[in-house]
C-alpha cells in the first residue's frame, strides 16, 4: 500500500507518539471503564469470559482509527516525473579534412585517414545536439555535406570520403575558406572549424592567412591539428604498374606555425597527433572543450492517496461504534 509513496506533510507522524502513551493510560484505566459490584460471591452468576477478554480489541480499533488519521494528515501521494530537453545554445561544427595522397601513410593504422575517419565518427556521435558539416580538401576544396542536424548523413559521407578525388596537393587555405563559408550564415551561438592536415599549404589561391581573419571576422573558433608521427613515415612515393601506390620513408612535413597561427587568431588551439590514441584524445579534449548547454525542464504530477486512509480511518471508528453498541453493549 506504502509502495512507491512519499509524504508531503510527513511531520504529522510525530503525533504516532501518543498511541504509546494512549495505551499506557488505557492498561491502568481499564477497570475504572466497567461498573463493578462488589459481593461475598459469585457463585450462581454466569461470566462470558470470552468476551470480556476481547473487550480491549474496541480500544485497540480506535487506536488504528487514530494512526489512519494521522498518516491520512501527512498527505501520501505518488509522483510521476516527466522530463523534455532543450538545447539552449547550439553549435555548428564544421570539419575541415585534408585527403591528399600522404593522409595514405601508414604511421597511424591502418593509415591515416582510416583512423582519422574513425575517430571523427566518434567524435560526432557524441555530439547529438549539434549540426555537423564536412569540408574535404586536397589541392583544391568541396563541401562533402553542409551542416546538418541528422547525424546519419554525415556519419555516411564521413566513410564515403576516399582519396582520388580532387588533384594531389595541400591548399590549407583553400580548405579553411571553404568551411568558413559553410559557417558565415550560421545563427548558432557557437561556431567551429576542426581543421586537420598532415603536411604544408603548397596549393590553392587562397592564403591561409586570408581564410583565418575571415573566421575571425565571422566570430568562428578553428582547432587545427597536425597529424603525422614525428620523423619519417612510411608514404606513398609512387605509382606501381598496376596503378597502385609504391611505399617508402618519407620526412613527416607539417607547418606547426602555420597551424599554430591559425588557432590563435581564431580564439582556437593547436594540436598534434602522432599515433591513434593521440588523436582520438584530441577530439575527446575538444568535445570537453565546446559544451552545448542543455536546459531539462521536468514535470511534476502528483497523486494524492489520503483519501483511503481517511476512509479506512471511518470504517474502524463505525466498526468500534457498532461493537461497542451491539455485542459489547451488556459490559459498557
Amino acid at each position: 500500500m506504502l509502495e512507491n509513496i512519499q509524504f508531503a506533510n510527513p511531520g504529522f507522524f510525530w503525533l504516532l507518539l501518543l498511541l504509546p502513551l494512549a495505551a499506557i493510560w488505557y492498561y491502568f484505566k481499564r477497570k475504572e471503564e466497567t461498573a463493578s459490584l462488589k459481593i461475598s460471591s459469585i457463585k450462581g452468576f454466569s461470566s462470558d469470559d470470552f468476551l470480556t477478554r476481547l473487550k480491549p480489541l474496541l480500544f485497540l480499533l480506535r487506536l488504528l482509527a487514530l494512526a489512519a488519521i494521522i498518516t491520512a494528515l501527512a498527505r501520501p501521494q505518488t509522483e510521476d516525473i516527466s522530463s523534455k530537453t532543450k538545447t539552449t545554445k547550439g553549435i555548428d561544427i564544421v570539419m575541415a579534412i585534408d585527403v591528399s595522397s600522404s593522409m595514405l601513410a601508414r604511421d597511424l593504422k591502418p593509415n591515416r585517414l582510416a583512423a582519422l575517419k574513425d575517430v571523427a565518427s566518434n567524435f560526432i556521435r557524441k555530439r547529438p545536439n549539434d549540426r555537423i558539416g564536412l569540408v574535404v580538401y586536397a589541392g583544391e576544396a568541396y563541401t562533402q555535406t553542409p551542416i546538418t542536424s541528422d547525424k546519419a548523413i554525415v556519419l555516411n559521407a564521413l566513410k564515403s570520403i576516399t582519396y582520388g578525388k580532387l588533384n594531389d596537393g595541400t591548399a590549407i587555405g583553400m580548405g579553411l575558406a571553404t568551411a568558413v563559408n559553410r559557417l558565415k550564415d550560421s545563427k548558432a551561438k557557437s561556431k567551429v572549424i576542426i581543421l586537420l592536415t598532415d603536411g604544408v599549404n603548397n596549393s590553392g589561391f587562397i592564403e591561409p592567412q586570408t581564410a583565418a581573419e575571415l573566421a575571425t571576422e565571422y566570430g568562428i573558433k578553428t582547432y587545427t591539428i597536425g597529424l603525422g608521427s614525428n620523423g619519417n613515415a612510411l608514404s606513398p612515393i609512387a605509382y606501381n604498374a598496376d596503378g597502385s601506390f609504391r611505399y617508402g620513408m618519407r620526412p613527416v612535413e607539417i607547418d606547426e606555425g602555420l597551424l599554430k597561427n591559425i588557432a590563435e587568431i581564431t580564439g582556437g588551439e593547436y594540436f598534434r597527433a602522432t599515433d591513434n590514441d593521440k588523436l582520438e584524445a584530441i577530439y575527446d579534449e575538444i568535445n570537453k572543450l565546446e559544451k552545448t548547454d542543455i536546459e531539462e525542464f521536468k514535470y511534476y504530477r502528483y497523486e494524492e492517496k489520503f483519501r483511503s486512509w481517511a476512509l479506512l480511518a471511518g470504517a474502524l471508528l463505525l466498526f468500534e461504534w457498532l461493537m461497542r453498541n451491539t455485542v459489547f453493549r451488556s459490559f459498557i
